[in-house]
């Protein structure tokens, strides 16, 4: 099974006492985790929040940080075809455009989306994309 990672569920497995979700993303050898390098960016973006919510010394965020690149498969979003970023924009613009990269990702793969962002589920299903993990 193939499983694209959101930056939601990245931030997540960064915090202080998730060490079950990073375990997780490393358990089970017949699902692989994707992401865009796009949420490489998130994550540097928002290191300082990351920091403070976390509560983990800089060693422990930086070992986590390493741990969830080691446990995702990243792709570039120039490999996905210009179709699928037409409609992954369709699906997202009117929810959150910046998740665009994660349901191209998604579309692309032919792969489920892993995300605990309530709005973003509820305004793709609203649209008929129903392909969550």
């Amino acid at each position: 099974m193939r499983v694209v990672v959101d930056a939601n569920i990245a931030f997540r497995a960064m915090s202080k006492g998730r060490g079950d979700l990073r375990s997780r993303l490393q358990s089970d050898d017949r699902i692989t985790f994707f992401a865009p390098y796009f949420v490489l960016v998130e994550l540097f973006k928002h290191k300082e929040r990351i920091q403070e919510r976390s509560s983990l010394p800089e060693n422990e965020i930086l070992s986590a940080l390493h741990s969830l690149c080691e446990s995702l498969t990243f792709i570039r979003e120039a490999s996905i075809p210009v179709g699928t970023w037409m409609e992954a924009w369709r699906l997202t613009r009117e929810v959150d455009p910046k998740d665009t990269p994660y349901v191209a990702l998604t579309l692309h793969l032919s792969a489920k989306l892993w995300t605990h962002d309530a709005e973003l589920k509820a305004g793709l299903l609203s649209k008929g994309f129903d392909s969550f993990w």
